[in-house]
Order: C-alpha cells, then sequence, then structure tokens
C-alpha cells in the first residue's frame, strides 16, 4: 500500500477521497492548500499525489511547476478539477503530470488512475551487497519481509431460526470478511475473486456493515 497527499480546498472531496483510499489500506494525508500540500509533502514524502487544479491561494498547475522547477516531482501527480480546460490538461501533462480526473470522480476511475499511477512510479534503488552479491535495496528488503501466510480454513456457523434476510446478511458479511482477509484487504483482488464490480462491492460491504479495517490488519 502507499502513502497518498490529497490536495484540494473542497471539505467534502477530500473527506470522500480520504475514505475510499483509506478503505484501499492506504495511508492518506489531506491539505486543502497549497501552502499546506507543500508541508505534508516534506513530511509525509508521498508515494502519489492528488491535486485539484482550482485553488484559492496558489492553484494546482503553479504548484506541480514549483514542484517540478525545484526537482522536487519525484512522485507520481493526478490533477483534479471540475473546471479545467483541455489546455491546462495539456499544460498540466506537459510539465509532469501523468493523468487527470475531471470532476465529480467515480469510485472506478479515482481507483484505476490509483493505481495505474503507483505502478509507473520509478524504482529508486542503489545497489547493495549482501554476501558478495549486489542487489538492490529492494530486493533486500524483500528477502526480509515477513513471508505470506496461508491461513487455515475457517468454520462458520450460522442461526437458521433467524429471518431468512437476517440469516442472508450474515452469510455474506462472513463470506466477504472471509474474502477480504484471503487478499490482506485488497478491494481489486476481492471485486476479482467475487465477480463483482468494484463500485458495487464498495457500497455491498458498507451496506453489510464489513470492517474494512479489521480485514487489512488481520491480512
Amino acid at each position: 500500500m502507499a502513502n497518498i497527499l490529497v490536495v484540494d480546498d473542497e471539505l467534502g472531496i477530500r473527506d470522500l477521497l480520504f475514505e475510499i483510499l483509506n478503505d484501499e489500506g492506504h495511508a492518506v494525508e489531506v491539505a486543502e492548500n497549497a501552502a499546506q500540500a507543500r508541508l505534508a509533502r516534506q513530511a509525509a514524502r508521498p508515494d502519489l499525489v492528488l491535486l485539484d487544479i482550482w485553488m484559492p491561494d496558489t492553484d494546482g498547475v503553479t504548484l506541480l511547476k514549483e514542484w517540478a522547477g525545484a526537482g522536487l516531482l519525484n512522485m507520481p501527480v493526478i490533477m483534479m478539477s471540475g473546471h479545467a480546460t483541455i489546455d491546462t490538461a495539456v499544460e498540466a501533462t506537459r510539465i509532469g503530470a501523468q493523468a487527470f480526473l475531471e470532476k465529480p470522480i467515480t469510485l472506478q476511475k479515482l481507483l484505476k488512475a490509483v493505481e495505474q499511477g503507483l505502478a509507473r512510479k520509478p524504482l529508486m534503488a542503489a545497489p547493495s551487497k549482501v554476501g558478495g552479491v549486489a542487489q538492490s535495496k529492494d530486493v533486500a528488503a524483500m528477502s526480509n519481509a515477513p513471508q505470506a501466510v496461508v491461513l487455515p480454513p475457517t468454520h462458520q456457523s450460522f442461526d437458521l431460526e433467524q429471518p431468512l434476510r437476517e440469516a442472508r446478511d450474515a452469510f455474506e458479511r462472513a463470506y466477504f470478511e472471509y474474502h477480504l482477509t484471503q487478499e490482506n484487504g485488497s478491494m481489486t483482488r476481492v471485486a476479482d475473486k467475487t465477480g463483482l464490480e468494484r463500485t458495487h462491492l464498495y457500497r455491498k460491504l458498507k451496506q453489510l456493515g464489513v470492517d474494512l479495517s479489521k480485514a487489512k490488519r488481520a491480512g
């Protein structure tokens, strides 16, 4: 999972993006203007930035240009706007933005853009020697990382005396919790496994009251 910085002057959008990305397992920081974004970028070193174009103090394109000029554009940046022109989007891309999302942003487009943005991020790995063999720091870190644990089969009992609706909800809740645990909380893999579209899956989990943070901790 990644560290993501969301920069938007609208509280509702910041809260929505925080909730969605946090549910996906990412660590999310938010900023409501360019000043806060500068501080957050310096403190958190985000893996990806979602940057609104129109903001009251300094607009997103100007901030993007500032980071590029200072050599600080070493993370993927996805621009967001509900009023930007094609020229603005082209300019942001020319400066270094990797993608552009038009508001209102759908869940599916957001998660796809974030996934693609993180996949394009260059690996900044310096070689290191382990046992006389040159390895990158990423490979060395992977070799020391805890290995995946195969979970034993779960046994779930259900109260068959309760009404059908409650019994069905209990089964579906256990079903999704099982797959979330198996897939380490990844909504993408659970959607593929269960055959549901990601937006439908997200709403279904909310409706059933599935604790997504618990699933991620278990993973």
